[in-house]
Parts: structure tokens; C-alpha cells; sequence
């Protein structure tokens, strides 16, 4: 079979957090999918091992998300948001406040989880601001969290990749940090037993900073694109309990862990704790067109808007937010998650895909595997003076033998979609094994 890449210039497209050189050295492309499956231009079908990037929830092609998505093209193909609105982006506002936690009740669309997050930063300063402590500046983010690629998100993230060349980036931000600890936390099932002390350093940023300076803390439930690390028990609870205290807000970033990924709705359904906003994109279309949203206590909304003059509030947002078409894929992707048990389907095979990766334990050079709801990882020992080399091959070895995972540093990952089948995650980690075994 003619592989496509013979027929196509691959020089104009830069490519994003791609090795540009090796990929058009050797490219992989994707003609096709359907379910839990890609198909690749040479013909052969690949396994998608993490749910496309983390949002394909209700698999590939779903019937009723494509027909949702015809359907609005040819009725309303665009609608601007500013001072205009349509119906179906009012119904998935009031969908979404009845999925989200107690007085979770307003939402703001977006476009990416990217702006997202920069929009949550935004309603966060805002709300001081109308709450007369416009000297609530600071953000405090996490080491190695991922909040999306803008200048916000990136400033409150703490992978040093992804913010050596942006320079100073938002002034002030600080850094709680990371939960995880390999000592006393390798190979744990679920969430670890040690670590919700590392909470209490947020305790001492308050007290140097000053709490009157501090906005809002934004985490990741779980960390999702830094290697899947699970937030040890009690540690959520505790960040609620200071940023509650001491009048910040808290911001989970749950871009990867909402709608199914930990078999609820939102992680802040699993956990137990209510944040004052969430960021979702992602499995909100089940990847099918872009969309996210911010989610809000109502009463930060009131106050936002009670402060203002009778005209625009809070001078935010994005041609496409809450996109109809979007809108439409949303609702379907709802409909689907609700009407097929998926949240459900997930909690039902945590276990399954738990015990498939940690038998993968003994293989050469791992060294941690942690899982949480559908999604987990295996942590290799790096190549001396080669990091991310053994993972980098393992991805490719992987995806030769028909699967598609990620990887971070020398860290896979794996969340396959929520219609996954026992079976495929026997193969999902049968083949990972096979990998394994064959590496220097």
C-alpha cells in the first residue's frame, strides 16, 4: 500500500510539542477512526491506548455526536456570543450546572483548555477586584503541573520545558511543590497513603506573601500530561481547607480528569471537594470539535456582575465561545456518556486496567507504575546521559505494533476511551510488555 506521506509536502505544517525533525524523518498519520480504533495510511489498525490526547471519552465517529455535529452545521453553522445568543448554548450551561458539584452554577465557553485556564485566572482576579482586594494578584500554581499552553497557563505551570523560552512570563506566580515522591510512593493502586502533608507548604507561601496578595491556587486533580501523578490522600482536602481559610480561591484544572476519566462526572465528584471553579474542555465534545468552559460558583459570577456598571461586566471572551456547532457536539457527547453508562463503565474496569498495568511490574527498567480511575502509567529508569530516549522508543516500537500511547520524559501514559473492552487492555498491555522486553 502507497503510504500517504509519499504523496504529501510535510514542510509547511509545524508541527506542536512534536520532534518536527524525527517525525518527517519517519511520519505517522492517521487516515481514519472508529470506536477505540485509528487507522494509519499503510492500512493497519492502531488501538488508541489514550483516548486520542485524553479526550475521546466516548471513543471515535460516534454515531450520534457526528449526526449532532451535521445536523447544527446545516441549521446554524455560527453564532457570535457577544450581546446574541442561541438556545442550545443556554441548555448546555444549565446541563452542565446540574452535572457540576453543590453551587457550581455558572459557566463561561471557551475554546481549549488552554483558554480555560487563562479565563479562570481572569474571573479569578476579577472577583477581587469587585470585592474591593484588587491587591489579590498572585497565582500559585504547582512544579510539574500542566494548565494549557497560553501565557497564564503556562506561567502557573511548572514544567520547566514548556517555560524556558518565554521568558518572565505573569509576575509573581508561585509554585507549590509536586505530590509526587518515588520513595515513598512507587507502585501505589489508586491514590498513595503518604503526601497530603506537602499540602501545608501552601501554609508558608501565605505567610511570606501575605494572604491579602494571593488570588487563587489552580491544581490538576490528578497530573495529567506531567506523567500521571495521583494526588495522595487527603491532600486535596487539605488545599480546600487552607485556600478556604485564608480567602483564595481554588481553581481545579480538570481539562483531562472530567467527565469519566475517574468514573464521575468531574474528579471534584470523586475526591469530595468542591473547588470555586473548574476548567473543562477536552471529553466536554468527546474530542470531536474544540469546546471548553469554566465552571463558577454562582456567587463569584454575582459579585462580578453586581459590581459593575449596567453594561458589560467582565470584559472577556472569544469569537467562539459557545460555538453552536460545538454546543451540539456537547449535548451529544452528554447524551452518550449518560445514556451508554460510561462514568459507570469506567469505575467497573479501574480494576482491570490497575491489574493489567502493574503485571507489567517486573519488566526491564520500570520503576513506578500509579493508576487512578481509567487511566495510568509506567515509569522507566532513563538511559544514562539519554533522557526520554527509552520511553520516545517505546512509544514508536508501540505504535509499529498497532498501539498509541503517550509519553512524557521517560514516563507512558495510557487512557484508553471510556467503550474500551477488557480485551483491548489485555492487548494494550501485553504489547507495552512485549516493548518493554525488547529494550537496551
Amino acid at each position: 500500500m502507497t503510504r500517504l506521506h509519499n504523496e504529501l509536502s510535510l514542510d509547511a505544517y509545524w508541527m506542536p510539542f512534536t520532534a518536527n525533525r524525527a517525525f518527517k524523518a519517519d511520519p505517522r498519520l492517521l487516515v481514519s477512526a472508529s470506536g477505540t480504533r485509528y487507522r494509519a495510511d499503510d492500512g493497519r489498525e492502531v488501538l488508541d491506548g489514550i483516548s486520542g490526547l485524553w479526550c475521546c471519552n466516548a471513543g471515535h465517529g460516534h454515531p450520534r455526536i457526528v449526526e449532532a455535529i451535521a445536523n447544527q452545521v446545516a441549521e446554524l453553522d455560527y453564532a457570535t456570543a457577544f450581546q446574541v445568543g442561541h438556545p442550545k448554548v443556554f441548555a448546555l450551561a444549565e446541563r452542565l450546572a446540574d452535572m457540576a458539584p453543590e453551587n457550581i452554577d455558572a459557566v463561561f465557553f471557551t475554546n481549549s483548555g488552554s483558554e480555560s485556564v487563562d479565563t479562570a485566572l481572569k474571573i479569578a482576579l476579577a472577583y477581587h477586584h469587585a470585592r474591593g482586594e484588587s491587591e489579590r494578584t498572585r497565582f500559585v500554581g504547582r512544579e510539574r503541573g500542566y494548565h494549557g499552553a497560553g501565557f497564564g497557563g503556562t506561567s502557573v505551570g511548572g514544567i520547566g520545558n514548556n517555560r524556558k523560552h518565554f521568558g518572565p512570563l505573569l509576575p509573581g506566580v508561585l509554585h507549590l511543590p509536586q505530590t509526587y515522591d518515588h520513595e515513598h510512593q512507587a507502585f501505589s493502586r489508586g491514590q498513595p497513603e503518604w503526601g497530603a502533608h506537602l499540602a501545608d507548604e501552601l501554609e508558608r507561601i501565605v505567610a511570606v506573601n501575605h494572604a491579602s496578595t494571593i488570588a487563587a491556587v489552580i491544581v490538576e486533580p490528578f497530573a495529567g500530561s506531567a506523567g500521571v501523578l495521583i494526588p495522595p490522600v487527603g491532600y486535596l482536602e487539605r488545599l480546600r481547607e487552607i485556600t478556604a481559610k485564608h480567602g483564595i480561591l481554588l481553581i481545579f484544572d480538570e481539562v483531562i480528569t472530567a467527565f469519566g476519566r475517574l468514573g464521575a462526572g468531574f474528579a471534584a465528584e470523586r475526591f469530595g471537594v468542591v473547588p470555586d471553579l473548574i476548567t473543562i474542555a477536552k471529553g466536554l465534545t468527546s474530542g470531536a470539535v474544540p469546546m471548553g468552559a469554566v465552571l463558577a460558583r454562582g456567587e463569584i459570577r454575582k459579585t462580578i456582575i453586581d459590581a459593575a456598571p449596567d453594561a458589560i461586566e467582565l470584559f472577556h471572551g472569544y469569537t467562539y465561545s459557545g460555538h453552536p456547532v460545538s454546543a451540539a457536539a456537547a449535548h451529544a457527547a452528554l447524551d452518550v456518556y449518560r445514556d451508554e453508562g460510561l462514568f459507570e463503565r469506567s469505575r467497573t474496569l479501574e480494576p482491570v486496567l490497575e491489574d493489567a498495568l502493574h503485571g507489567l511490574r517486573d519488566k526491564p527498567h520500570v520503576r513506578d507504575i500509579r493508576n487512578l480511575g481509567l487511566v495510568g502509567a509506567v515509569e522507566l529508569e532513563p538511559r544514562p546521559g539519554e533522557p526520554t530516549a527509552r520511553a520516545t522508543e517505546v512509544f514508536v516500537r508501540a505504535f509499529d505494533r498497532g498501539i498509541l500511547v503517550r509519553t512524557t520524559a521517560d514516563i507512558i501514559a495510557v487512557a484508553p476511551p471510556l467503550i474500551v473492552v477488557e480485551d483491548e487492555i489485555a492487548t494494550l498491555a501485553a504489547v507495552l510488555g512485549d516493548v518493554l522486553d525488547g529494550l537496551d
